[in-house]
Protein backbone atom coordinates (compact mmCIF):
# COMPACT_ATOMS: atom_id res chain seq x y z
CA UNK A 1 0.00 0.00 0.00
CA UNK A 2 1.36 3.42 -0.95
CA UNK A 3 1.86 6.17 1.61
CA UNK A 4 -0.05 9.47 1.50
CA UNK A 5 2.05 12.43 0.36
CA UNK A 6 1.86 16.01 1.67
CA UNK A 7 3.35 19.37 0.70
CA UNK A 8 3.67 22.13 3.33
CA UNK A 9 5.24 25.01 1.39
CA UNK A 10 3.37 28.32 1.28
CA UNK A 11 1.08 29.50 -1.49
CA UNK A 12 1.11 29.85 -4.42
CA UNK A 13 3.94 27.31 -4.47
CA UNK A 14 1.87 24.59 -2.78
CA UNK A 15 -0.84 24.72 -5.46
CA UNK A 16 1.79 24.76 -8.22
CA UNK A 17 3.40 21.63 -6.77
CA UNK A 18 0.03 19.86 -6.50
CA UNK A 19 -0.71 20.64 -10.17
CA UNK A 20 2.71 19.41 -11.26
CA UNK A 21 2.24 16.22 -9.21
CA UNK A 22 -1.10 15.51 -10.88
CA UNK A 23 0.67 15.19 -14.25
CA UNK A 24 2.64 12.23 -12.92
CA UNK A 25 -0.41 10.64 -11.32
CA UNK A 26 0.60 11.50 -7.76
CA UNK A 27 -2.21 12.55 -5.45
CA UNK A 28 -0.61 15.24 -3.34
CA UNK A 29 -2.38 17.02 -0.49
CA UNK A 30 -1.38 20.62 0.32
CA UNK A 31 -1.31 22.00 3.85
CA UNK A 32 0.60 25.32 3.68
CA UNK A 33 2.48 25.97 6.91
CA UNK A 34 4.09 29.23 5.75
CA UNK A 35 2.88 32.63 4.59
CA UNK A 36 4.88 35.37 2.86
CA UNK A 37 4.32 38.87 4.23
CA UNK A 38 5.57 42.24 3.04
CA UNK A 39 7.95 44.33 5.14
CA UNK A 40 8.82 48.00 4.84
CA UNK A 41 12.07 48.76 3.06
CA UNK A 42 13.88 51.77 1.66
CA UNK A 43 14.74 51.97 -2.02
CA UNK A 44 18.41 52.88 -2.62
CA UNK A 45 19.66 55.18 -5.34
CA UNK A 46 19.12 53.43 -8.68
CA UNK A 47 22.30 54.78 -10.31
CA UNK A 48 24.49 52.92 -7.83
CA UNK A 49 23.57 49.47 -9.19
CA UNK A 50 24.11 47.42 -12.32
CA UNK A 51 21.36 44.88 -11.71
CA UNK A 52 19.09 43.04 -9.28
CA UNK A 53 19.90 39.69 -7.70
CA UNK A 54 16.70 37.86 -6.73
CA UNK A 55 16.31 34.45 -5.09
CA UNK A 56 12.53 34.14 -4.85
CA UNK A 57 9.38 35.05 -6.77
CA UNK A 58 8.07 36.36 -3.44
CA UNK A 59 10.16 39.47 -4.04
CA UNK A 60 7.88 40.46 -6.92
CA UNK A 61 4.69 39.33 -5.14
CA UNK A 62 5.37 41.20 -1.90
CA UNK A 63 8.02 43.82 -2.68
CA UNK A 64 5.46 46.60 -2.88
CA UNK A 65 5.55 49.96 -4.64
CA UNK A 66 9.31 50.33 -4.29
CA UNK A 67 9.84 47.82 -7.07
CA UNK A 68 8.55 50.30 -9.64
CA UNK A 69 11.57 52.51 -9.02
CA UNK A 70 13.92 49.63 -9.91
CA UNK A 71 12.28 48.32 -13.04
CA UNK A 72 15.05 49.60 -15.31
CA UNK A 73 17.61 47.31 -13.66
CA UNK A 74 18.16 43.86 -15.27
CA UNK A 75 17.30 40.88 -13.09
CA UNK A 76 19.55 37.94 -12.27
CA UNK A 77 17.01 35.35 -11.07
CA UNK A 78 17.59 32.10 -9.19
CA UNK A 79 15.30 30.06 -11.44
CA UNK A 80 12.39 29.89 -13.84
CA UNK A 81 9.61 30.73 -11.38
CA UNK A 82 11.44 33.83 -10.16
CA UNK A 83 12.28 34.87 -13.72
CA UNK A 84 8.62 34.50 -14.74
CA UNK A 85 7.50 36.62 -11.77
CA UNK A 86 10.06 39.28 -12.72
CA UNK A 87 8.87 39.38 -16.32
CA UNK A 88 5.24 39.62 -15.21
CA UNK A 89 6.19 42.60 -13.02
CA UNK A 90 7.72 44.40 -16.02
CA UNK A 91 11.41 43.61 -15.43
CA UNK A 92 13.90 42.38 -18.01
CA UNK A 93 15.54 39.10 -16.99
CA UNK A 94 19.21 38.90 -17.92
CA UNK A 95 20.07 35.67 -16.07
CA UNK A 96 17.93 32.67 -15.15
CA UNK A 97 19.76 30.17 -12.96
CA UNK A 98 19.17 26.48 -12.30
CA UNK A 99 21.22 25.46 -9.26
CA UNK A 100 20.77 28.13 -6.60
CA UNK A 101 21.69 31.77 -6.20
CA UNK A 102 25.36 31.01 -5.58
CA UNK A 103 25.66 29.52 -9.07
CA UNK A 104 24.03 32.65 -10.51
CA UNK A 105 26.63 34.84 -8.81
CA UNK A 106 29.44 32.52 -9.88
CA UNK A 107 28.23 32.79 -13.47
CA UNK A 108 28.72 36.54 -13.37
CA UNK A 109 32.40 36.17 -12.46
CA UNK A 110 34.85 37.38 -15.08
CA UNK A 111 32.45 39.87 -16.56
CA UNK A 112 32.79 43.61 -15.99
CA UNK A 113 32.66 44.60 -12.29
CA UNK A 114 29.09 44.73 -11.06
CA UNK A 115 27.43 46.20 -8.00
CA UNK A 116 24.15 44.33 -7.48
CA UNK A 117 21.13 45.06 -5.35
CA UNK A 118 19.94 41.85 -3.73
CA UNK A 119 16.22 41.80 -2.92
CA UNK A 120 15.58 39.04 -0.43
CA UNK A 121 13.47 37.54 2.30
CA UNK A 122 14.24 38.05 5.97
CA UNK A 123 15.83 34.59 6.07
CA UNK A 124 18.35 34.26 3.26
CA UNK A 125 21.61 32.45 2.60
CA UNK A 126 24.95 34.21 2.62
CA UNK A 127 26.87 34.13 -0.65
CA UNK A 128 30.54 33.81 -1.51
CA UNK A 129 31.15 36.69 -3.88
CA UNK A 130 33.54 36.28 -6.83
CA UNK A 131 36.07 38.96 -7.52
CA UNK A 132 34.48 42.02 -9.10
CA UNK A 133 31.02 41.38 -7.68
CA UNK A 134 29.66 43.44 -4.80
CA UNK A 135 26.19 43.24 -3.28
CA UNK A 136 23.93 45.43 -1.18
CA UNK A 137 20.89 43.69 0.31
CA UNK A 138 17.36 44.88 1.01
CA UNK A 139 14.87 42.64 2.83
CA UNK A 140 11.45 43.11 1.21
CA UNK A 141 9.41 40.24 2.70
CA UNK A 142 9.40 37.69 5.49
CA UNK A 143 8.05 34.16 5.76
CA UNK A 144 5.75 33.58 8.73
CA UNK A 145 5.59 30.01 10.04
CA UNK A 146 2.07 28.78 10.79
CA UNK A 147 0.89 26.03 13.18
CA UNK A 148 0.37 22.61 11.69
CA UNK A 149 -3.30 22.24 10.64
CA UNK A 150 -5.23 19.63 12.62
CA UNK A 151 -6.14 17.86 9.37
CA UNK A 152 -2.45 17.38 8.55
CA UNK A 153 -1.73 16.22 12.09
CA UNK A 154 -4.47 13.61 11.81
CA UNK A 155 -3.28 12.57 8.35
CA UNK A 156 0.22 11.90 9.69
CA UNK A 157 -0.85 9.75 12.64
CA UNK A 158 -0.38 6.63 10.51
CA UNK A 159 2.61 7.99 8.62
CA UNK A 160 3.14 9.58 5.24
CA UNK A 161 5.66 11.37 3.03
CA UNK A 162 6.21 15.10 3.57
CA UNK A 163 7.93 17.28 0.97
CA UNK A 164 10.37 19.87 2.32
CA UNK A 165 11.38 22.79 0.10
CA UNK A 166 13.63 24.72 2.51
CA UNK A 167 15.74 24.35 5.63
CA UNK A 168 13.39 26.69 7.53
CA UNK A 169 10.49 24.43 6.54
CA UNK A 170 12.37 21.37 7.78
CA UNK A 171 13.09 22.95 11.16
CA UNK A 172 9.54 24.24 11.64
CA UNK A 173 7.94 20.97 10.59
CA UNK A 174 10.12 19.02 13.02
CA UNK A 175 9.24 21.39 15.85
CA UNK A 176 5.52 21.12 15.11
CA UNK A 177 5.68 17.31 15.04
CA UNK A 178 7.35 17.33 18.46
CA UNK A 179 4.90 19.89 19.85
CA UNK A 180 1.92 17.82 18.74
CA UNK A 181 3.37 14.51 19.85
CA UNK A 182 3.66 12.98 16.37
CA UNK A 183 5.96 9.99 16.01
CA UNK A 184 8.94 10.97 13.84
CA UNK A 185 9.58 7.29 13.25
CA UNK A 186 6.34 7.01 11.28
CA UNK A 187 7.03 9.93 8.92
CA UNK A 188 9.12 9.92 5.74
CA UNK A 189 10.74 13.14 4.47
CA UNK A 190 11.51 14.05 0.86
CA UNK A 191 13.88 17.04 0.85
CA UNK A 192 14.85 19.33 -2.01
CA UNK A 193 18.53 19.02 -1.07
CA UNK A 194 20.98 17.58 1.51
CA UNK A 195 21.17 20.79 3.55
CA UNK A 196 17.39 20.71 3.95
CA UNK A 197 17.44 17.05 4.94
CA UNK A 198 20.09 17.77 7.58
CA UNK A 199 18.02 20.64 9.00
CA UNK A 200 15.14 18.25 9.76
CA UNK A 201 17.22 16.40 12.33
CA UNK A 202 17.06 12.70 13.15
CA UNK A 203 14.53 10.08 14.18
CA UNK A 204 12.43 10.01 10.99
CA UNK A 205 11.32 6.79 9.29
CA UNK A 206 13.36 7.74 6.24
CA UNK A 207 14.92 10.91 4.81
CA UNK A 208 16.12 11.32 1.22
CA UNK A 209 17.17 14.26 -0.95
CA UNK A 210 16.32 15.04 -4.57
CA UNK A 211 19.05 14.73 -7.16
CA UNK A 212 18.81 18.41 -8.16
CA UNK A 213 17.04 21.48 -6.74
CA UNK A 214 13.95 21.44 -8.97
CA UNK A 215 10.37 20.77 -7.98
CA UNK A 216 10.11 18.11 -10.70
CA UNK A 217 13.06 16.20 -9.22
CA UNK A 218 11.57 16.41 -5.73
CA UNK A 219 8.28 15.06 -7.05
CA UNK A 220 10.07 12.13 -8.72
CA UNK A 221 11.63 11.31 -5.36
CA UNK A 222 8.27 11.69 -3.63
CA UNK A 223 6.56 9.30 -6.05
CA UNK A 224 9.19 6.66 -5.37
CA UNK A 225 9.04 7.14 -1.60
CA UNK A 226 5.27 7.02 -1.55
CA UNK A 227 5.29 3.70 -3.38
CA UNK A 228 8.06 2.20 -1.24
CA UNK A 229 6.58 1.10 2.06
CA UNK A 230 9.42 -0.91 3.51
Amino acid sequence: MSLPCFVIRGEPGATATVKLAARSGLELRAFPMFEARSVQWDVPELAAFDGLLVGSANVFRHGGDGLRELVRLPVHAVGEATAAAASSAGFVVETCGMGGLQSVVDGLAGKSPQHLLRLAGESHLSLDLPRGITIETRVVYRIAALPMPSSLRDGLRDGGVVMLHSADAAVHFAQECDRLGLDRGAITLAALGPRIADAAGSGWRKVESAGDPRDAALLELCVRMCETND
